[in-house]
């Protein structure tokens, strides 16, 4: 009985540790919760992530505030560190850091300087992504505000 027990707590354990990162999925933009500062918000935006070995696979389609349609993809280590673009984009380069279980930062850069930056918020239910972000976006518009994203099911 004890050793029975002890496997089932075992595989519990085994299936917290496999389970799928609480950032992966879908991400639909919300915007009436969506709130910028500086510069306009995009129309519509989806964020698909997707787990790939030790990096996150993360896709943005959407379309911007004039207008244009809004598509890149990149490839960044889940620990944290230095991506590349898999999708033709508005930046050389993309590194990410993880400031916690439920939570991210992102620097984006071009011509060796960080030109947007992104910090990422879990909500406790894992259904609500805030992402707040300031510098100059895919677009080249500078901006400041949040964007709030429901988990797609």
């Amino acid at each position: 009985m004890r050793y029975t027990k002890l496997m089932l707590v075992l595989l519990g354990f085994a299936a917290t540790l496999c389970a799928a990162d609480p950032f992966v999925g879908t991400w639909k933009m919300n915007p009436a919760k969506t709130k910028f500062k500086v510069g306009a918000a995009p129309k519509e935006q989806t964020v698909t992530i997707t787990e790939a070995g030790s990096d996150f696979n993360v896709k943005v389609a959407g379309i911007a505030a004039d207008g244009s349609k809004l598509s890149m993809s990149y490839s960044v280590p889940v620990a944290g560190g230095p991506g590349k673009f898999l999708e033709a984009a508005a930046y050389e380069g993309v590194a990410g850091k993880r400031l916690g279980p439920s939570e991210r930062a992102m620097s984006y850069t071009k011509g060796g300087k960080t030109v947007y930056t992104t910090h990422s918020k879990l909500s406790a239910d894992g259904n609500s992504l805030s992402v707040t972000s300031k510098g100059l976006n895919p677009t080249g518009k500078e901006v400041a505000g949040t964007v709030v994203y429901d988990k797609q099911k």
